[in-house]
């Protein structure tokens, strides 16, 4: 196998404390991106169905509250939940809707300067999660994969992926340039395209271009080995279900 391309098989997880590292290093970049956009952009459509900029970041303004207090968090979940037994659907789905609704009165600037303040105590309350309770608690998901996660899977990965996507989705609508280098971008790239291969367990050599690219592979001598080639955000984009995926990239990871 040529030294430029990785074995997906030796790609480890993200650890936690790397997890709350890229955090706040989306974070930053988040906010970056939001304070050059204007009025027109903040009101742009996302992949997102049926969210704008504003909305999209109401959302991850609320997650990001969550996060920083265990009582907001309990609060959410509570309205979630009843809001899911009236209107039925995943719990996410309730969950999100929350906090769109919740802060649907914030303008684009309250919006920034509420999340420029919490951003810290989110990493920090993430951060400060047991490692007992990362690696024992389990909670059922419903939405986009009907699985069973380790609460540490979510504080580490999910958390962290959703807010990159969704700093992907607001360059896309708004035309801003998505700024990504190796080192953060690429090292979560690297992670999502262990967990794709995990869960397809078939044998590839997946080629991913831009600064957040690399080479992956599986088996790739094997005749049966699938050749993919493409951009590594619109790769993430595909599975996270972006676009119209095919073959090996419909395979879905949480994002």
């Amino acid at each position: 196998m040529p030294s430029t391309t990785t074995d997906v098989t030796t790609i480890e997880p993200l650890a936690h404390d790397e997890a709350m590292r890229c955090q706040a290093a989306e974070l930053d970049r988040t906010l970056a991106l939001l304070r050059t956009l204007d009025d027109a952009a903040w009101a742009a459509p996302t992949d997102c169905p049926a969210w704008d900029i504003r909305s999209m970041y109401q959302h991850v303004l609320g997650a990001c509250e969550a996060g920083a207090s265990i009582r907001e968090n309990v609060r959410q979940l509570r309205k979630a939940r009843a809001g899911r037994k009236q209107h039925g659907g995943p719990l996410e789905a309730a969950l999100s809707a929350v906090q769109v609704c919740d802060r649907a009165s914030l303008s684009a600037a309250q919006l920034i300067q509420r999340l420029t303040a919490i951003a810290p105590k989110t990493v920090r309350g993430r951060a400060r999660t047991p490692a007992f309770v990362r690696h024992h608690a389990r909670l059922a998901v419903d939405g986009p994969v009907h699985e069973t996660w380790k609460l540490g899977y979510l504080i580490d990965t999910i958390y962290l992926r959703d807010l990159w996507m969704h700093r992907v989705d607001a360059a896309r609508a708004s035309g801003r340039p998505l700024e990504l280098s190796a080192g953060h971008d690429g090292r979560i790239v690297a992670d999502v395209a262990a967990e794709w291969a995990r869960r397809h367990g078939r044998p590839f050599t997946l080629e991913l271009t831009g600064p957040a690219g690399g080479t992956y592979a599986r088996d790739p001598g094997d005749r049966q080995a699938e050749h993919l080639s493409l951009d590594a955000v619109d790769f993430c984009r595909a599975l996270a279900g972006r676009g119209h995926p095919e073959g090996l990239l419909t395979t879905v990871v949480p994002f």
